[in-house]
């Protein structure tokens, strides 16, 4: 090793994320090659960029990781090369790429040569889209066209003080400076942007990245995110059924230990997502929520409808674990969708999208109906209809069209209130009760809610072997 993991953040960074004397440094010699505009005359040590490779918990990793103390971290030529040349290894072995960035943005000593090397760093990043996991941390600046690489990663994590993120900078946006929407800050683009899976301190992003590789394959083919199971198989979950609107606790409770990954965690709060193991087999989570609560039991509440949000959060998810065989579990809970003229925009798109990730998604695929599972928002959830390959329902689940105290108003709009009463019993028991559904082959079983861990184990398990096809074409279009 030749760099000084106690020197530069550059080097602290990687020595604090990588298993102890784990990293072997790739390129420690290579420095700036353009000598115009007196660049000579600067040191540019590693070109700016330390790249290598090492391992999390035994799992192979490569990594770059920009250092700020050479021309701030700008980008030049050889810089970018090293990077796409860490690309070209990690597909090579099929191991996951992390990049740690701190960069100013491009050399403009360099400008066409930098630019160029640039370039050919988002083709490599685009070629292994779906090959190996990509994972962005960033710890201070990254804007203007760096902003694409974390948009062409799976998973993005920011220092919630120095980090910052932009395309166009807060003060560059009419109507807006820092002081009123800081666009750039780790808040906003966690919780507004939804680009951003996670925040904290620079030591709380590095450990979000070590757990993160642990629950993950290291690439499409070879899958070893597989551990040994501790937990009891058949672990009864007594209180699971409270959990049914806060599906992020149902979760972490049928999990393996009780460990829960979630990814973009303050986007589209009322759609979860996140990695869990069942049986040691990471699983990826797709849950409707209607509340959060916090330490001291206080709730925030969600309609339990999908959103423009909490389709695109989804649907990116579900396209993740497709590309690397991770099976999918969902926790459904969905009446219907968010009305609103802004929402309206991009609604049937969105919904859209969600559904062709479900449908298109070849890897097993389990759905638990928690709550209320009402019309075409149901059938876009990982429905039956739409490709689940079981389908288990609580028994206190309504499936059907819509809430039967609605549906007798309007097949019965001038019944008296009796008769509505007793039409609206009627319509739940053969239309919207989870019987009716499972008479019809609809849901596959009903469970009660306290078994759903050892259900859903012994449904991944028989799916562990499926093999399905899909009609021969270049790729789908939605």
């Amino acid at each position: 090793m030749s760099y000084n993991a106690t020197g530069n953040p550059a080097s602290r960074r990687i020595a604090a994320m990588l298993d102890q004397g784990s990293f072997v440094e790739i390129g420690g010699a290579v420095t700036a090659r353009n000598t115009d505009f007196n660049l000579q005359a600067n040191e540019t040590p590693s070109d700016g960029v330390i790249t290598g490779y090492g391992v999390i918990d035994g799992n192979l990793v490569y990594v770059y990781s920009q250092d700020a103390t050479v021309l701030k971290g700008a980008i030049g030529e050889m810089h970018a090369k090293k990077i796409a040349n860490i690309y070209d290894m990690a597909m090579k072995m099929g191991a996951p790429v992390i990049g740690l960035v701190d960069c100013a943005g491009l050399r403009l000593q360099e400008a066409t040569d930098a630019l160029e090397a640039f370039g050919s760093l988002y083709h490599k990043q685009a070629m292994a889209s779906g090959v190996v996991p990509q994972i962005t941390a960033i710890f201070g600046m990254c804007g203007g066209g760096l902003a694409v690489v974390p948009g062409l990663t799976d998973f993005t994590f920011m220092e919630s003080k120095e980090g910052k993120l932009f395309v166009n900078s807060p003060n560059a946006l009419e109507g807006n400076e820092v002081s009123k929407c800081d666009t750039a800050s780790a808040e906003y683009q966690s919780k507004t942007a939804g680009l951003v899976d996670g925040i904290g301190t620079e030591a709380e992003v590095l450990g979000q990245i070590r757990a993160l590789i642990s629950m993950i394959p290291a690439n499409n083919e070879d899958d070893l995110s597989y551990e040994e199971c501790t937990d009891d198989l058949n672990r009864v979950c007594a209180d699971l059924a409270n959990a049914a609107e806060d599906t992020g606790i149902a979760l972490a409770t049928i999990a393996d230990n009780n460990v829960f990954f979630e990814t973009k965690k303050e986007y589209a709060k009322e759609m979860v997502t996140g990695f869990i193991r069942l049986n040691g087999m990471t699983v990826g989570a797709v849950a409707n929520r209607a509340k959060i609560y916090d330490a001291d039991g206080n709730a925030e509440s969600f309609d339990s409808v999908l959103t423009v949000d909490g389709c695109k959060k989804a649907a990116d998810f579900i396209n993740f674990c497709d590309a690397f065989s991770i099976p999918v579990l969902t926790l459904t809970n969905v009446t219907g969708f968010a009305a609103t003229k802004e929402s309206e925009k991009d609604m049937a798109r969105c919904v859209a999208k969600l559904t062709y990730a479900f449908a298109d998604a070849t890897v097993p695929k389990v759905n638990v109906i928690v709550g209320k599972a009402y019309g075409s928002a149901y059938v876009a959830m990982n429905s039956k209809s739409i490709g689940a390959d079981m389908v288990y329902a609580w028994p206190a689940a309504e499936v059907g069209m819509m809430d039967s105290t609605l549906a007798a108003k309007i097949m019965y709009a001038d019944a008296d209130a009796d008769t509505l009463k007793e039409k609206a019993a009627e319509y739940k028991e053969l239309q919207s009760s989870p019987m009716s559904a499972a008479r019809r082959g609809y849901v596959d079983a009903i469970i009660e809610p306290a078994d759903t861990r050892k259900y859903v184990i012994g449904a991944f398990e028989m799916l562990f072997t499926k093999r399905e096809d899909r009609p021969d074409k270049k790729h789908g279009t939605v």
